[in-house]
């Protein structure tokens, strides 16, 4: 059997095993011939546009022939090497759980570019062969030799991997990343014949895991009669598929079409929601497709999401706000989930994934917001976010996110695990003026939010294109492919930013490290960040008041405030040492009474840096504000022979005060006196008076409370003649 695999075909083998159904021949996958006669001209699209088609759960004798066509051309698409099949495909064309019992070739028979590509749960007795590929993901399979590759090649608990060799190496630049094991995966359900009893059967999630696994007893998942699944067929409404969902039935949504005027429901764990032959979902009122409850387990796989002509929030969501709900050995999984927002039609949605369940997998997606096709424009096909990951302990394989109008993918919760990363920018920005995030130039395409804490994203590509023949050949740019916080524990490995084409282009692989791409494709790449920390952090404390008074003395209370500053997260430890104190953790605001101080702080980072002590010394002696403010005086004085005790009182209170005045002579009161006026009393002594001390008094009453204060006011003695 020879037959191409066309646009939104599936070919599932019906055994329990691959090796139950053997193809002798090939369903193969060919570029597009753009140059008929001589197609070597012709690079592009080549397979760039071969989207929407699957192989598996078969084994495949290659004897490929050309068909149909391409058999009757001088020079055939379709011819291989002998035994070896080809299948030269881009984005959301998965082979899982294939036996290639020969070789496997991944590009055009002249090297048509190519962006692909994922390959998972499958067995390649040969080669593999990459050639023109840009990028590939291989999970969990076993494979002879691997061959070629341009960019960024990624391996993940694969048996007879390539060794990783990304970045600089003594022949050129590498760009395979492996990863030994796999830390979470589930493998896709699929459905099978158990005699004459059609079943599904659900794989179990597995931890570190390497190498591909058929298995299908009770140890390696769940087979599941067919009679627990409601057969969705075109035609079938939101509600028929509710109803079902609410009966605690499964899905087995047969190919085609389906216009929901509401969000599917999953409300029960375990839930399992299969798709066969690219079924296609369509919100039609501004409404999500899916909608999972704050559940664990449920399973969502071989669906494809058109965003619909009003304006969705969000597409996909896996669990509500703040879910909680999660089974780390059982996650929520998310399989062969592909959206688009444009291309049938103008579709629009803020966000096309969210995932708020903790400890939830993604294995295999394509967001993409459609760079051709009907309804594309950037005021048309509107979309923010293909991905938003808000919940903890979440993994994607095999990643793929493309031409959002904001950030492509934003991960605020921690405990993050990316393997494999594919993006590319968005080409239709009109200008870098409808392109900025804030004043920062475009945006990043993969956004860790500034409060994560931990995260590790492995093997990452962004590329640009920004058409000039839309922006009429300004320069636009993004300032990084990738931002992130600055942390030991939030890292990233082997990332690359491309130059496709246009204008313009990536200034920084990630935050500012890195080369720019601009021109000639360009491909700088990073090994690993963030570097390690070596530099020290620093410290700084702050006064309260900020300089002492005359004398050189501070007449209230210090309030010291003490900071610490790293280019690193998290913010360094701070401590502090008050005179002969020992060292303590700044937790506040440092208060400084009575007395002669010394203070000295110091930071310390998460790499065990310190930073350079800093001091500050200074005197207290407080002057306690009396409660009624009074300025007073007192003196002697001689008048026609007469001495005279003579006392004042000026009220700096705010309000009017009632002002007593004491002497030796006796004592007077003043009431009402109003801010800023003053009272005076003479006492006639005698003509000799001896030296005393005046008391001075003074009262307010303001909302029910009443304040009080006195004063001394000495006075010398005195002899008049």
């Amino acid at each position: 059997m020879n037959s191409e695999l066309g646009y939104y075909q599936a070919v599932a083998g019906l055994g329990a095993s691959p090796d139950d159904v053997t193809i002798n021949g090939a369903i193969h996958v060919e570029p597009v011939r753009q140059c008929e006669a001589n197609p070597w001209d012709c690079q592009q699209p080549g397979s760039l546009t071969r989207f929407w088609r699957s192989l598996s759960n078969v084994s495949i004798n290659p004897i490929q022939r050309p068909v149909g066509v391409d058999a009757t051309r001088p020079f055939p698409s379709g011819v291989t090497d002998p035994h070896q099949m080809r299948f030269a495909v881009s984005q959301a064309a998965p082979l899982r759980r294939v036996h290639i019992q020969g070789d496997l070739t991944l590009f055009g028979r002249v090297g048509e570019y190519a962006s692909g590509g994922y390959l998972a749960n499958s067995k390649v007795d040969g080669k593999i062969v990459t050639g023109s590929q840009q990028q590939w993901f291989t999970r969990n399979s076993t494979v002879g030799t691997w061959d070629g590759g341009v960019w960024n090649m990624v391996f993940s608990g694969v048996e007879g991997a390539p060794a990783h060799d990304f970045g600089p190496t003594p022949t050129g630049t590498g760009n395979k990343t492996v990863v030994d094991e796999t830390p979470m995966n589930r493998e896709s359900p699929f459905l099978y014949l158990d005699g004459d009893d059609y079943k599904v059967f659900v794989p179990a999630a597995k931890a570190d895991t390497r190498g591909h696994d058929w298995s299908t007893d009770a140890a390696a998942g769940e087979s599941l009669d067919i009679s627990e699944f409601f057969i969705a067929k075109p035609g079938d409404t939101a509600a028929d598929l509710n109803a079902a969902l609410a009966s605690g039935r499964n899905l087995l949504v047969t190919p085609g079409v389906y216009e929901l005027d509401e969000a599917l429901q999953v409300d029960d764990a375990g839930t399992v929601v299969l798709g066969l032959g690219y079924a296609s979902l369509v919100p039609t009122e501004g409404n999500a497709a899916i909608e999972i409850a704050d559940v664990p387990g449920v399973k969502i796989a071989g669906l494809t999401v058109d965003a619909g002509l009003e304006n969705s929030d969000v597409l996909v969501k896996v669990g509500p706000t703040g879910a909680t709900a999660s089974d780390a050995a059982d996650p929520t999984t998310l399989t062969d989930v592909f959206i688009r927002v444009g291309g049938p039609w103008a579709g629009k949605a803020t966000t096309s994934i969210e995932v708020n369940s903790p400890n939830a997998l993604l294995d295999h997606i394509w967001a993409w917001r459609a760079d051709h096709g009907d309804g594309v424009a950037w005021a048309g096909n509107t979309g923010d976010h293909g991905v938003v990951v808000n919940g903890d302990h979440v993994t994607a394989l095999g990643l793929f996110v493309e031409h959002y109008q904001k950030n492509q993918v934003v991960w605020n919760g921690d405990g993050g695990r990316t393997i494999f990363y594919q993006s590319e920018i968005p080409y239709d920005s009109p200008t870098q003026a409808a392109y900025m995030d804030g004043d920062r130039l475009g945006y990043a395409s993969y956004r860790v939010g500034d409060g994560v804490t931990s995260h590790l994203a492995q093997g990452l590509g962004v590329y640009s294109f920004f058409d000039q023949t839309i922006n009429g050949g300004q320069d636009i740019r993004v300032e990084s492919g990738i931002q992130t916080p600055k942390s030991a524990d939030v890292r990233f490995e082997s990332m690359t930013s491309v130059f496709l084409n246009g204008t313009g282009g990536i200034n920084r692989i990630v935050n500012d490290a890195g080369a720019p791409a601009v021109g000639s494709f360009a491909s700088p790449q990073l090994v690993s960040y963030p570097p390690v920390d070596t530099t020290a952090p620093t410290v700084a404390i702050a006064a309260n008041p900020g300089a002492p008074g005359p004398g050189g003395t501070y007449a209230s209370k210090v309030v010291l405030t003490v900071t610490g500053a790293d280019d690193y997260t998290p913010p360094p430890t701070v401590e502090v040492k008050v005179d002969a104190a020992a060292w303590m953790a700044v937790t506040g605001p440092i208060e400084l009474g009575n007395g002669a101080h010394t203070v000295l702080a110091r930071a310390t980072d998460a790499a065990g840096n310190v930073s350079t002590e800093a001091s500050w010394t200074g005197t207290v002696a407080i002057v306690v504000a009396p409660d009624v403010p009074l300025e007073v005086k007192s003196h002697t004085q001689c008048l026609d022979g007469k001495a005279y005790i003579v006392v004042s009182a000026v009220n700096r209170a705010a309000l009017a005060a009632d002002i007593r005045l004491t002497s030796d002579e006796g004592t007077v009161k003043f009431t009402t006196v109003a801010p800023g006026a003053t009272v005076t009393y003479m006492w006639k002594a005698g003509k000799k008076t001896a030296a005393g001390t005046a008391t001075v008094a003074g009262y307010t009453w303001e909302a029910g409370a009443g304040r009080y204060s006195t004063y001394s006011a000495p006075y010398p003695g005195s002899t008049c003649k």
